[in-house]
């Protein structure tokens, strides 16, 4: 038996640098699958999608809102081909009731433990419409080595770069953040995974780059000084979302191979000024995560929040402008203050507002998002910064002696580390 399996492009943030790293929903997925099971994979991102195939089921991987139009319109031609389409993954999960309407299967929730029955119903004939495993999460023990074998490899570079492998240490975020969609998909309660799985898993990457994909490294201190100390002898450089702010935390995350840390930063306060100075005492570059729109901002609160970034000396910043996902606790407040606008779903890429802000009108909002990006980045681009973070851990690499050439671009950054 022959899967497609197909990675929908989508619309790209207009000040950010367009770069790409391999989908990791889509070589989860892959794992899960009877091993007699043949898989393509197609990034349409990175790749031309021929629709010519002899694939007998197409697997449709949808990560986010804004690609859900052109997996649509894929699947609908698929479809009108005679080729039976199952829909899956994150976006699946937000917008199950639209996706029905362009599939001849939905896959619902995580999928270990749970495709030897969907391949075995459609082999048989009796596919079913719908196979919900919502809130029924399996045995983190079930979770293995990703598939990335199924990826063009070459594809996944920036500028001759190699950019990092994706991988995750546990599921389940007990935080209920407010513009996250993470409680509704993966339950509020942290589920870690077996530190020597995920070992196992990242000794098997031939990348040394890797960025743990985890909703938050915050959780469980116990287990997080067990991660870390596992990982320092695989001497990987890997980047990942806020980590435990405890200093001995810290230390082992630096020591363990830690690059940079995407870090929230919701306001102009000493703690977060403080978390920005204890990675930086550890050698770990910080990218804020910058979420602009909420009710308590105004104008003034976002020129003073650009301001504080600069004088903190962040070292890159992605601005986003507050997006209330389905599914998220913000979307239900806005939808029941009548706040959210009749957007179509390729709009909702964080670029853009969808949504009436409390203090400023939709159009000042967008105004303002693109000052941000372009007052923080005016001494040194987002291409400039992101260099410089590339050159530090090739540095890194080069040190420890776990570096490899990529491309001759990497080639003269190695030369420039080493003299």
């Amino acid at each position: 038996m022959k899967i497609q399996l197909v990675f929908a492009a989508w619309p790209k943030l207009e000040k950010q640098t367009e770069f790409h790293l391999p989908p990791h929903g889509a070589v989860v997925f892959a794992a899960s699958l009877p091993s007699d099971v043949e898989v393509a994979f197609i990034d349409e991102n990175v790749q031309e999608l021929n629709f010519d195939t002899d694939a007998d089921l197409i697997c449709m991987s949808v990560l986010l809102t804004c690609q859900l139009p052109r997996a649509f319109e894929i699947a609908d031609q698929y479809i009108k081909m005679g080729k039976p389409v199952l829909f899956g993954g994150i976006a699946t999960m937000l917008h199950a009731q639209e996706v029905m309407e362009h599939a001849t299967s939905v896959f619902l929730g995580e999928a270990e433990g749970r495709m030897e029955k969907v391949i075995s119903d459609f082999r048989n004939g009796r596919l079913e419409k719908v196979y919900d495993y919502m809130n029924n999460f399996p045995d983190i023990n079930m979770v293995g080595t990703a598939r990335r074998d199924i990826l063009d490899r070459k594809c996944y570079n920036y500028r001759g770069i190699q950019m990092l492998d994706l991988v995750h240490a546990s599921r389940g975020c007990r935080f209920n953040c407010f513009p996250c969609c993470n409680g509704f998909l993966g339950g509020r309660k942290f589920r870690p995974r077996p530190v020597k799985k995920v070992i196992e898993e990242m000794e098997a990457i031939p990348n040394n780059r890797l960025f743990v994909v985890d909703n938050s490294l915050a959780h469980d201190k116990e287990w997080l000084v067990e991660l870390f100390t596992a990982m320092k002898p695989l001497k990987k450089k890997w980047v990942s979302h806020p980590i435990l702010d405890d200093e001995e935390v810290v230390k082992l995350a630096a020591d363990a191979g830690c690059w940079y840390v995407y870090q929230a930063v919701i306001d102009t306060s000493e703690t977060i000024r403080k978390r920005i100075q204890r990675l930086h005492n550890h050698g770990i570059g910080v990218e804020g995560t910058i979420l602009l729109g909420t009710d308590d901002h105004d104008e003034a609160y976002i020129r003073n929040l650009v301001e504080f970034l600069i004088k903190v000396k962040l070292d890159m910043a992605e601005f986003t402008i507050l997006t209330p996902f389905p599914q998220s606790p913000i979307r239900k407040k806005f939808e029941e203050q009548g706040r959210i606008f009749n957007n179509p779903w390729e709009d909702y890429t964080c670029g853009k507002a969808v949504f009436q802000p409390k203090q400023m009108s939709p159009e000042k909002l967008e105004e303002l998002y693109n000052w941000a990006w372009d007052t923080f980045y005016e001494d040194g681009g987002y291409q400039t910064k992101m260099g410089e973070l590339f050159f530090k851990v090739i540095k890194r690499e080069i040190m420890d002696g776990t570096y490899r050439r990529y491309s001759p671009r990497e080639k003269r950054f190695a030369k420039k580390a080493n003299s």
